[in-house]
């Protein structure tokens, strides 16, 4: 087996490696925690690891740039890949596996598309809103990975961030609907000190583009704001959000659903969640807020 070090931890890019450690760590009743990225990992990534390293004994963190999850005029080619520099930070957090494979070791000589891979296809009622809506295909592309990763690694805990709302409800799904016995475990949103809430798209803004991304937050904290002032109806809620934009912003959507189920309401409670995706200097940022006083519930 080649193994390459992370200062005394793991790079492995073969799945039958990382089955054969796990394999050792079963062995010894460990408990086994995934963390799966698409790397250029950032805090909000850390936040991820840390909760993981707390939560189970093993600690395995998948680096994987997935490309049947992005669409033909997607950034699929340009998307950060920081390998080594995502190495040097899982090992600060004590990482034990990095799993970095290629795409023919994850999907073998499929052509990668849905006429020669079996694919995982989310219930139409989820994926048709919010990201679902115009990256289309794109959750039958997260949905297989993720079930992939959950197979190759068969962690006791998988965790994922809250930034990507739908994504984590579909996989909840997923995993309640084939009974796959793994804990998904969600972890609040991870913002710098202006709010802007963290991800690696942050790379392709400006400094004057990551101050006007400063209105999606703007527009949840307000609304959030609303709520709690007594404000209910949605559409009121929602109408709050346009004075806050410029010709600078390129609104996709806003949205405010059950955080549990994505069903859309008149009226909003301790169970909506409030979405929202806007173009900001070319760049197509997301972003949610919880209406629960407590954002990690």
């Amino acid at each position: 087996m080649t193994k390459n070090k992370m200062r005394g931890k793991m790079l492995l890019n073969k799945i039958n490696e990382v089955r054969e450690e796990v394999k050792k760590w079963r062995a010894e009743g460990l408990k086994v925690g995934l963390v799966p990225t698409m790397g250029a990992l950032h805090e909000g990534h850390l936040s991820l690891i840390k909760k993981a390293k707390a939560e189970c004994d093993k600690v395995v963190v998948s680096v994987f740039v997935n490309p049947i999850q992005f669409g033909p005029s997607e950034d699929f080619d340009k998307y950060p890949r920081t390998l080594e520099a995502d190495t040097e930070l899982c090992d600060g957090e004590k990482v034990d596996i990095v799993f970095a494979p290629s795409a023919q070791e994850m999907y073998g000589n499929n052509r990668l598309s849905n006429d020669t891979l079996t694919y995982i296809y989310p219930p139409y009622f989820f994926v048709d809103k919010l990201c679902g809506k115009s990256r289309v295909g794109h959750f039958d592309g997260v949905c297989t990975v993720v079930m992939k990763l959950f197979n190759i690694v068969q962690p006791d805990c998988a965790f994922f961030g809250q930034k990507d709302a739908q994504q984590v409800i579909i996989i909840k799904k997923m995993v309640n609907d084939l009974n796959v016995p793994i804990e998904i475990i969600q972890c609040p949103i991870v913002r710098e000190e202006s709010g802007l809430a963290l991800s690696s798209r942050n790379k392709y803004l400006s400094e004057e583009g990551k101050k006007d991304a400063l209105v999606l937050s703007q527009i949840l904290n307000n609304i959030k704001a609303c709520y709690k002032r007594g404000i209910t109806d949605i559409e009121a809620l929602k109408e709050t959000a346009y004075s806050y934009l410029t010709e600078k912003h390129d609104m996709e959507y806003l949205e405010i659903l059950n955080k549990n189920n994505l069903e859309e309401e008149k009226f909003a409670d301790e169970n909506s969640i409030a979405l929202i995706a806007c173009r900001v200097d070319g760049v197509r940022l997301i972003d949610n807020i919880l209406f629960t006083e407590d954002e990690n519930a």
